[in-house]
């Protein structure tokens, strides 16, 4: 098992990355850079590519709307080039309200959107024959009755450092999980509970490893949360910091019905605490949302706690098949904690 990290992408970035160059030498493996809307994720990426010089550097998650597939799969060949290989691509459908209200592009077809991706920046880092496409969301060179009729097929100009950049998906629902377990490297769930993850995602998990190529390897899992080690009341109240993520996801991201989270959520079993989440949020009652937050749901999604409970939690997510352990520590001394955990593993 691993230890990656997300950056914490709605503060200041630099001050975090002078804090990422102690943690890779602590025994961070993997550092994820979100982008949502707020600073993009490639620029950092390359900042962080030039401060650090062994840890992995993930998007978590790059909108697969937001650019063009052969642009996604040259940002990632470039990150490769600056980072002398330490690249991971994350990739995501994000959501209608982000897609649509930040970027006014339609929220149409995610999954053949995210295959059709995947499937094209493969084909641009092999480099064995000039791009070509036919696909569900994207026809590479461009018909001639779409465009000027002038499109070619083309080969990228560099030499990628790799003919293969893992590929990790965000993903929730059920047949974007069986896709998942299907094409991608690795795995980015969100709200990851470990002791009902079978229950939830088992059945799609199992429907897409079936159809999957063995080159890929063993689909591999990034999952966590919060990371806190002490005695007492005070540490687990640490935990607590996260209500209000999780009622923003349960409750704000997305209407009634179209809310990804949400169901997750409810297939959980936190049907009324969902529901009742949803509502609040939806309000304007954000407050009153996160203490709705049923504690179990905040206790399972984190590592909060004595060594040996942590030490639990661990144990819990090895067994459901999380390969890097996705964790924020929180205390004064993160380095430290990160120490502690690896320890663990």
């Amino acid at each position: 098992m691993r230890i990656s990290m997300p950056l914490q992408y709605a503060g200041e970035a630099k001050p975090a990355v002078d804090q990422v160059v102690e943690l890779e030498k602590a025994g961070l493996d993997t550092l994820w850079v979100a982008e949502a809307y707020g600073y993009d994720s490639p620029t950092l990426m390359g900042y962080i590519a030039a401060r650090t010089e062994r840890v992995n550097i993930g998007s978590a998650i790059l909108p697969v709307y937001t650019r063009t597939p052969t642009l996604i799969a040259q940002t990632a060949a470039g990150l490769d080039y600056l980072s002398d290989g330490r690249a991971v691509l994350g990739l995501g459908a994000s959501g209608p309200q982000v897609i649509e209200g930040w970027h006014g592009v339609p929220y149409t077809k995610p999954l053949g959107r995210t295959r059709d991706v995947v499937e094209i920046c493969r084909k641009v880092w092999a480099r064995e024959e000039r791009l070509t496409h036919d696909g569900r969301t994207t026809t590479l060179p461009l018909p001639p009755e779409q465009g000027t009729g002038l499109g070619k097929p083309l080969k990228i100009i560099n030499h990628p450092v790799r003919s293969g950049v893992p590929i990790f998906l965000a993903s929730l629902g059920e047949k974007n999980v069986a896709m998942t377990a299907e094409i991608a490297d690795g795995w980015l769930p969100h709200l990851f509970i470990p002791e009902k993850a079978d229950s939830v995602w088992g059945e799609a998990l199992a429907r897409g490893r079936a159809k999957r190529d063995p080159s890929l390897g063993e689909l591999q899992i990034s999952a966590g949360g919060l990371l806190a080690i002490g005695e007492g009341e005070e540490t687990r109240k640490l935990a607590d910091f996260t209500r209000p993520m999780i009622a923003l996801y349960v409750g704000g991201m997305g209407a009634k019905g179209k809310n990804f989270y949400n169901d997750v959520a409810r297939r959980y079993g936190y049907e009324e605490a969902a529901e009742r989440i949803q509502d609040l949020y939806l309000e304007g009652k954000k407050e009153e949302a996160a203490a709705a937050v049923p504690d179990e749901f905040v206790e399972l999604t984190n590592l909060v706690g004595p060594e040996s409970y942590v030490r639990e939690r661990v144990a819990a997510f090895r067994a459901a098949g999380v390969t890097h352990l996705n964790v924020t520590p929180v205390g004064d001394d993160p380095v430290a904690l990160v120490e502690k955990l690896r320890s663990m593993l």
